[in-house]
């Protein structure tokens, strides 16, 4: 399992939302790229970034720091928010950016993940944000109808290259994943997996190394907070994916 940190940028900042609220905001770092230089000196391997601008929005607002993010680093990145378009996709592609999660526009623009999936295989994720089973958009303000899980089997046909996913009620929480939510949509599909939410500690990621097949799993504020070795649990996990 591939242990990977991430930086959430808001107004050109590193951030940690609680729940995805925007009003529940903390800022660790303003230098983004520095904070990105720091976790690959830790070992990692990849580095999810999200756009919270463009989530709330549906444009990309933080391309300047994603940019510079790049420059600093030689991680793997991973870009979501936002990208609800083929220009934004096509823009981050171009800047150098790997993999590009799209999380709205699988619910609302269909054949925009198709056409995406197509054009850059094997470099398209999506993003289910799920709140007690159910799939949640637009920066997690809007609760859909749709089980997380069928919408997972239902996509894994178009050719995506995995799947983030996020329990909204565990993120930002340090409360601990969901291992049972997260144990079930592995199981779902055969494409990858990375898990999102709640990594508390050592103790989390060890019991999300449990999970027979999980790809990675993303951490957030437990290495802002200290509540957890970024170092350290990279070892534990010996992921070497990237």
């Amino acid at each position: 399992m591939l242990v990977i940190p991430a930086i959430d940028l808001k107004d050109g900042n590193c951030v940690r939302l609680v729940q995805g609220k925007k009003e529940a905001v903390t800022v660790y770092s303003d230098n983004p790229a520095n904070t990105a230089k720091r976790w690959e000196s830790c070992g990692a391997k990849l580095l999810h970034i999200v756009d919270l601008d463009g989530a709330f929005s549906g444009n990309q607002k933080n391309f300047d720091a994603i940019t510079k993010i790049r420059k600093s680093v030689r991680l793997t990145l991973q870009v979501g928010g936002g990208i609800r378009n083929i220009g934004n996709l096509m823009k981050l592609f171009s800047a150098g950016i790997d993999r590009i999660i799209i999380g709205t526009a699988v619910i609302e623009d269909p054949e925009f993940l198709t056409y995406s999936c197509k054009k850059y295989p094997g470099r398209v994720l999506i993003g289910i944000d799920a709140r007690d089973g159910m799939v949640a958009i637009r920066g997690w303000e809007e609760l859909t109808s749709i089980n997380a899980k069928e919408l997972a089997k239902r996509l894994e046909v178009v050719g995506i290259a995995g799947i983030i996913y996020t329990d909204i009620n565990r993120d930002g929480m340090l409360t601990g994943p969901n291992i049972e939510a997260t144990r079930e949509m592995v199981e779902t599909v055969r494409i990858p997996v990375i898990a999102s939410g709640g990594i508390s500690g050592m103790e989390d990621i060890k019991n999300l190394m449990e999970i027979k097949n999980l790809w990675g799993a993303i951490t957030g504020k437990a290495i802002y907070s200290g509540a957890l070795d970024l170092r350290v649990a990279i070892q534990l996990s010996g992921g070497q994916r990237c």
